[in-house]
Formats: structure tokens, sequence, C-alpha cells
């Protein structure tokens, strides 16, 4: 966020410059921030928007166009998540982070045409996985907003400061009680490869109808979420309890008739899509610890699904 330009560098070219180079950078921020691509994508436009409101005058006293953008939309992302919240009271059901594809997976024909620019594509690691976002949603916006500038995009409490409107020493102290909470809530994850066979010996055990096999997958504790906004047939409260969850998704393979079980990333980890005609209707992804599943997350909320759309 100090970066300037050099001597001699042109400085509406500058600008124009930053719009281009920022715009991924921005996209990752705000889904970071507030669990949404939509949402992130509407903030990035937003942020534009005010750019290109100033005069060209205004723009060019601006010595880096890249901090300006940053500030811009993390505020921009600060005031959303404080109406996130009373937003969420009316949202039927339990609400869940929007989940993402593999770059790779990602669907170039969606019918909106956002989402297939490798620039407006998030960059899948940890701090996207669906465990950590969903951390993240239960924190305090000014926790969120200084944990992910800070320890996720490596910006100083001072940059930080200008954004949330507080004193660099209160933003410490809000990321550090954020990281309290992800250390507290995060449990020994296997390794990938182990994840993956886990993964797929549960798509099996779903498909055969196997309970015993599945209650043998899933921690005795574990917990099954569903998100379906209201506008899909979804769960309305999670499911606790590993053998609960088994019998359920047993019952849900003998009346799913035609549902297609595929294994995909899903926010960096291995996942499962279900497919209905060949159009992805529910997303799911995993925590797992040691050999066992701690929870499923399953998006069925059609609005959440769009960077699956296969065209």
């Amino acid at each position: 966020m100090t970066d300037h330009p050099g001597p001699g560098h042109d400085r509406s070219d500058a600008g124009l410059g930053a719009i281009v180079s920022e715009r991924r950078q921005l996209i990752n921020l705000g889904y970071r921030l507030l669990g949404s691509l939509a949402e992130a994508e509407d903030v990035v436009q937003e942020t534009y928007a005010r750019w290109y409101a100033m005069s060209p005058q205004e723009r060019d006293a601006i010595a880096s166009p890249g901090a300006w953008l940053t500030r811009v939309a993390g505020r921009i992302c600060l005031n959303l998540l404080s109406s996130a919240r009373a937003r969420r009271e009316t949202y039927v059901g339990e609400w869940i982070p929007e989940p993402l594809p593999d770059p790779a997976d990602w669907a170039a024909g969606r019918p909106d045409g956002i989402g297939a620019d490798p620039a407006d594509r998030v960059t899948l690691d940890e701090s996207v996985s669906m465990a950590f976002l969903v951390v993240l949603d239960a924190m305090t916006p000014a926790e969120r907003v200084a944990f992910v500038l800070h320890d996720v995009f490596r910006y100083s409490f001072a940059e930080v400061a200008e954004i949330v409107g507080r004193t660099p020493a209160a933003c410490r102290q809000l990321a550090s009680s954020a990281r309290r909470r992800i250390r507290d809530s995060r449990a020994a994850a296997a390794p990938a490869s182990r994840q993956a066979g886990i993964v797929r010996e549960f798509k099996q055990a779903w498909e055969a109808q196997d309970i015993n096999a599945l209650i043998g997958l899933l921690d005795a504790g574990a917990t099954g979420i569903a998100d379906g906004g209201g506008i899909a047939s979804a769960l309305l409260r999670p499911i606790e309890g590993g053998e609960q969850i088994a019998r359920y998704f047993a019952a849900l393979a003998a009346r799913a008739a035609g549902l297609t079980l595929l294994e995909r990333t899903v926010n960096g980890q291995p996942g499962l899509i279900a497919q209905q005609d060949g159009v992805t209707v529910s997303v799911f992804a995993f925590e797992i610890a040691g050999d066992r599943i701690k929870r499923i997350w399953a998006v069925r909320n059609p609005d959440k699904l769009h960077p699956w759309t296969t065209g």
C-alpha cells in the first residue's frame, strides 16, 4: 500500500495501470472478507466507480493508486460486514460462504459472463478453506478486516488503521484476538492425499448407501450444515452426530435418483459436487482431522453456485 510511481512515470498511465493490476488483488481481498465472490465483485466495481468519479486532477494527486483502491475496497467491505449481521438474521437456514472451484475447473461459460477472466479468480490457499472462512465469519467486522489485511495480505497496522478507523495499537489487538480464534478452532488436519482418500471413501459409501461405512468415516461428534438459502430444499438446522449424518446421507442417496457425485477441489481442499443431468446442484466441503470427518458443509443455494455452472 506504499508503492509509488517512479520518476517520469505518466500519472494517467499509473492510474490506469493500477486499475488493471490491482483487480485480482481486490477480488481476493473482497472474497476473504465477505465470503462471497458476487459481493466481492460488487465491491470492486464500486471501488472503481469511486476512482473514476474523481476528477483527473484528484486522481493525479494520489501518490499510490493501488493503496487508494485497497483502502476504499476495505472500507466498503467493512461497511458490508457491519450490515451483513442484520441480513443474516432474516436468512432462511444456515449461511455458508460461497464455495469456489479449482481455477482449472472454473466455468468459462457462466451466463452472466463473470468469473471467466483470470483476473476475477481467487487464489486458493489455506486462507480460503471453508473451515477458515467459517471462523472468519464468526469474528466481529473489525477483527476480520484487521486480521485478513495484516496476517493474510501483510499490510502494516498503520495501514490497516486507515481502513478500520482505529489506532494501529487497537488494530494489533483486533488481529491478535482473531488469531486466537483461528488457533482455538483449528484441528490437526490430515495430509492432503489422506483427505482426498477419505472424501473418496465417503463418496463410495454414500453411493452404496452403506451406513456403517459412512459412520466409520465420520467423527462421533461430527456436524453437517446445509445452505439452501430458502431457495433449494435444504436442512434448516445442522445435523449433529456422525450416525445421524450417515443415516441422512444414505436416505438422500436412496431418494435422489440420477444424482452423480464427482470429486472436485472446493476452496483448495478435497470435496465433492453433486450433479443432476450434468448441472451442479450441490457442493460439499469437508473438515477432516486425523482419519475422521468432523464437519460437512453442503451448499445448495443456486445463487452461490454460479462459478460451478457448466454453461
